[in-house]
């Protein structure tokens, strides 16, 4: 068998046997086979696609070059949740020790930010002292004694998706839905969870551009999740417009405190607790397929959490066991703010009629909040504070966002760009619902 012939197959589009994608990613992984084949490997796949089987295979193929977690010694369901990224999205802060508050065990092995995307890693290494390079035995020993904890990627775990993303990244080749799907679950399914809730993003701030391209990337990682024995539910959520108030890791720190105290933005809230009532559904075994009451029913057991600070407690106890620093988290306006601000005002009066995520992402990233590489630095201070979402009325020369930045370039250039984001008109249109469908 030869790299060679496995991409000349795909190359013309024929479908690769689960022997042949085991031997390409093995050889890539143990260094047998260069870059540049797999480079052609990845680009094939992106204009051919992928069968559903051969997705399969590609998966259990990136799984098998690395350990699967054991849990089982750990007791309590183990529910994990994953998003395909957003702007603004901090729902992993306030959902992980709200589910853990209710008494399901929350593994999770996180990424960082990059393009306009933000990362659960970088957010939470905005707390002093948050270790999230974690070994695997520290990792269960949180999970055993606090029901939670955030990792990042270890090199036991699905080792080969590091290499492959890193081709991906600089080969364009990125959003492909077999390459997502594939490199999502091999992480998840080597977590050894027992059931995963995927927050699928849709629209001009995700990867996913359009509903049918949601639902395809959806669909494939709900099969691959349940034909491998994890109960595996896919929520598909807007992300036309930032989510919550905020973008930018302190900033978003100090929101998702907030939002523990019962103080969000409404997208935020919904979003995070129709991804919590899957997660409590799943981790409780609350029947087969549940009616809207029973997941209502979930709902609001997650609110009565919130209510009466279990969720604020699990998160100062998870802070803890990853050795940062909780006084900052009793005391928010302690968490790092960036020296300078400026105050993006409106060009004309009308209605928001749309926020282009991706303009907003890019925007943060000029102030030095994400990367476009993952070995550029990045500003946990920087960021931006929404004052108006999509629906909202704005004056000429209102406020409309304040830009938070160490670094004078690419503030006036975040600031037109942001601007640029907005399409403002005279009449009001109602926002459309966050949550856009259910896969199961």
């Amino acid at each position: 068998m030869r790299a060679y012939d496995i991409i000349r197959k795909k190359r013309a589009g024929s479908a690769l046997s689960g022997e042949e994608l085991s031997f390409l990613v093995t050889g890539f992984s143990e260094g047998r086979i260069p870059d540049y084949q797999v480079s052609a490997f990845l680009m094939a796949v992106f204009f051919r696609g992928m069968t559903e089987e051969e997705t399969f295979g590609l998966t259990d193929a990136m799984l098998g070059s690395g350990a699967v977690l054991d849990l089982s010694d750990i007791p309590g369901p183990k529910i994990d949740k994953h998003s395909t990224g957003g702007v603004g999205d901090k729902v992993t802060l306030v959902l992980a020790p709200l589910l853990a508050s209710a008494g399901i065990v929350v593994p999770m092995i996180a990424g960082r930010a990059l393009a306009h995307t933000g990362g659960t890693l970088d957010k939470l290494e905005a707390i002093p002292g948050f270790r999230t390079s974690l070994s695997v035995q520290e990792f269960k020993e949180n999970l055993r004694r606090v029901g939670v904890s955030i990792m990042g990627q270890t090199e036991e775990v699905a080792p080969v998706d590091r290499k492959l993303y890193a081709l991906r990244d600089v080969t364009a080749t990125v959003d492909s839905i077999p390459l997502i799907a594939s490199s999502i679950m091999s992480k998840k399914l080597a977590e050894g969870i027992d059931g995963l809730v995927l927050d699928v993003k849709c629209g001009s701030g995700a990867f996913m551009k359009t509903p049918e391209e949601a639902r395809t990337l959806a669909d494939t990682m709900v099969k691959i999740g349940n034909a491998r024995g994890v109960k595996t539910v896919a929520v598909i959520t807007d992300m036309d417009q930032p989510l919550g108030a905020t973008i930018g890791n302190s900033l978003e720190i100090r929101e998702s405190i907030s939002a523990l105290h019962g103080e969000w933005a409404r997208d935020l809230r919904e979003v995070t607790l129709t991804l919590g009532a899957w997660m409590l559904h799943i981790g409780k075994n609350r029947g087969g397929t549940p009616d809207e009451e029973t997941i209502e029913r979930s709902r609001r057991e997650l609110g009565e959490l919130l209510a009466s600070g279990a969720a604020f407690r699990k998160f100062v106890a998870m802070v803890d066991a990853q050795q940062g620093d909780s006084g900052v988290v009793l005391r928010p306006d302690l968490i790092r703010q960036a020296g300078k601000a400026r105050k993006v005002v409106a060009d004309r009066e009308g209605y928001i009629l749309r926020i282009d995520a991706e303009k907003i992402g890019i925007a943060s990233m000029l102030l030095g909040a994400g990367r476009e590489t993952m070995a550029d630095p990045v500003d946990r201070s920087a960021g931006i504070i929404l004052a108006k979402k999509v629906g909202d009325h704005c004056g000429r020369g209102e406020q409309v966002a304040e830009l938070h930045y160490n670094r004078e370039d690419g503030a006036v250039e975040a600031g037109e760009l942001f601007l640029s984001a907005l399409e403002i008109e005279p009449r009001r249109s109602e926002p459309k619902s966050v949550i856009l469908e259910v896969v199961r």
